[in-house]
């Protein structure tokens, strides 16, 4: 009876740890599934107004748009989903000097109206520096809306450096009014894929213009690790019949962000003199399927030899690591397009560098 005892005692001491372990995952897997949510489509986006000023035929004006990898990635840094070390920001003080350049840059270029993709309100990643603010209270006297891109749930992966929770979107700031605003959803896969890949929309800002029109302003942040290649094809056929839908009611529209496609349609790995192995991200960008009516405003940018992006398998090396441009504009033919430059200021604040476009509205 004894013996039967001390077995029992010791299987229970072997399996304990066993059924906690196994008990926390099934837990937190229920978890992840309960607290994952996406957004409804077609949300109406609050706006942020200091000044009451219209847009005007005949006047150039300048864009801006840069991924800011939500503060996280000075130049040494590598990020996990690449093969690299890190998930996280290695400390606040890191993410506020990054938050400072970028908003050093902005003040650079001096765009009209200025994009960001990838910046948190709240991150585990971006140690809970509220980045929308810091931008937003640095240039006050402007116009500004954010549409989140997604609120994730705690992600422990990888398990000895969580990424964590975070909140994530895309701001549209501008010096001229922001009649309204709206989100709308993108397709997204719907498998386990979706807690890294998280939820993808654009938003669309009306800017009213002298002549009684509107630009469609829109913002946009485009899947980079689906590996369903059809996922990045429904993003791009919902956008291409939205901008349409917008041209046919006699609007200006312009397109800006993240297209996490090679806008210099597959030539980038020979301007760059970089590897021509394809990235769930680098794909031809394709110019093919957009109407007659719009253009991929890429003009000079070959010339310039300047990226856009690069890899985070590693720290950046200039002529070492990966890079290509993803980053850019696309407008209808009431639009002209004056000039697109992307400014290299060697992923010193971010895995991307910022592309600015001037324009005329004809």
């Amino acid at each position: 009876m004894k013996r039967k005892t001390a077995f029992r005692r010791k299987l229970f001491y072997f399996l304990s740890p066993i059924i906690i372990f196994i008990s926390l995952i099934i837990g937190y897997f229920i978890y992840g599934y309960t607290a994952y949510y996406r957004l409804e489509d077609n949300l109406t986006l609050s706006i942020t107004s200091h000044t009451d000023q219209s847009l005007n035929t005949g006047k150039e004006y300048t864009i801006s748009s840069f991924n800011i990898g939500y503060g996280a990635y000075p130049q040494d840094y590598s990020f996990f989903m690449d093969g690299g070390k890190y998930s996280r920001a290695y400390n606040r003080e890191t993410v506020l000097d990054n938050m400072q350049g970028i908003q050093n840059a902005i003040q650079m270029i001096q765009p009209d109206i200025a994009l960001f993709q990838e910046i948190d309100t709240d991150g585990d990643r971006s140690q809970h520096v509220d980045e929308v603010e810091f931008i937003t209270q640095a240039f006050e006297k402007q116009n500004w809306v954010f549409g989140q891109n997604y609120d994730s749930p705690y992600l422990f992966y990888p398990i000895l450096d969580p990424i964590g929770k975070a909140t994530s979107g895309l701001l549209t700031m501008s010096k001229y009014t922001i009649q309204s605003s709206q989100r709308y959803s993108l397709p997204i896969e719907t498998n386990f894929n979706k807690f890294f890949d998280l939820d993808r929309a654009f938003t669309v800002s009306y800017l009213p213009v002298s002549n009684q029109k509107q630009l469609a302003l829109i913002n946009i942040h485009l899947s980079a690790y689906t590996k369903d290649p059809t996922i990045g094809k429904s993003q791009l056929e919902k956008l291409f019949h939205y901008m349409e839908s917008e041209y046919e009611k006699g609007n200006y529209v312009i397109v800006g962000g993240d297209f996490n496609h090679d806008i210099l349609l597959g030539k980038s790995p020979e301007v760059f003199q970089t590897s021509d192995e394809p990235q769930t991200w680098t794909h031809p960008f394709p110019v093919e399927n957009l109407s007659k009516h719009f253009t991929l405003a890429t003009q000079g940018l070959a010339q310039q030899k300047i990226p856009s992006a690069r890899a985070l398998d590693e720290g950046y090396q200039k002529g070492r690591t990966f890079v290509t441009l993803v980053d850019g504009f696309i407008i209808s033919d009431n639009v002209q397009f004056n000039h697109v430059q992307a400014h290299d200021l060697e992923f010193q604040h971010s895995d991307h560098n910022p592309v600015s476009m001037s324009f005329t509205l004809k």
